[in-house]
């Protein structure tokens, strides 16, 4: 086992985390959080994008849950990346859900997932990106450009282009529909 898997916070029988083990890393914007998320993971950390509470809401409204035990070493690494959070806040009552409307219609040979108010339609059998719609930020126009019209393996991850919370719903959807179309 690494030091890294050996340092992570054990969570308890059941696999439910206690609330007071939990934190959540307030961010000023989604494009923060994205690439907080990202390197967080990469690091191996094992995190959530959450809807903070209102009372706390500072900036965007996604932060980051992670186990409080490992607050020092993470605000660290996020330093060290220039993506320091706003706020670091424990956990003292549930957080939400980043998107609470998920859902996935079949139009025959077309197939369009929603997550939010981002959707995301591909051609069922040559799983190219027919078009990709909805949200009102201002990355999701270039989101379409660079999208549709490319296969499914071919098309950038919105995660790595997008920067809005319109961005990271529209990556949950196609997420969705790659994982849909390789059943």
């Amino acid at each position: 086992m690494s030091l890294l898997g050996f340092l992570k916070k054990r969570q308890p029988e059941g696999g439910q985390r206690a609330d007071a083990d939990l934190g959540f890393l307030v961010f000023e914007n989604t494009s923060e959080v994205i690439q907080a998320e990202n390197l967080l993971k990469k690091n191996g950390w094992e995190i959530r994008v959450m809807g903070p509470p209102p009372e706390v809401r500072k900036g965007c409204d996604l932060v980051i849950e992670f186990p409080l035990i490992e607050e020092l070493r993470i605000t660290r690494v996020l330093e060290d990346a220039g993506i320091p959070p706003l706020q670091v806040v424990p956990v003292t009552g549930p957080l939400l859900q980043p998107v609470n409307l998920f859902r996935t219609r079949d139009f025959g040979r077309y197939l369009m997932v929603q997550a939010a108010n981002m959707k995301l339609t591909v051609d069922k059998e040559s799983l190219v990106i027919v078009n990709v719609s909805g949200g009102g930020c201002p990355d999701v126009p270039y989101l379409a450009e660079e999208m549709v019209g490319k296969h499914l393996d071919e098309a950038p991850s919105p995660r790595e282009i997008g920067h809005t919370l319109c961005g990271y719903a529209l990556q949950l959807a196609y997420e969705e529909v790659k994982q849909t179309c390789s059943r």
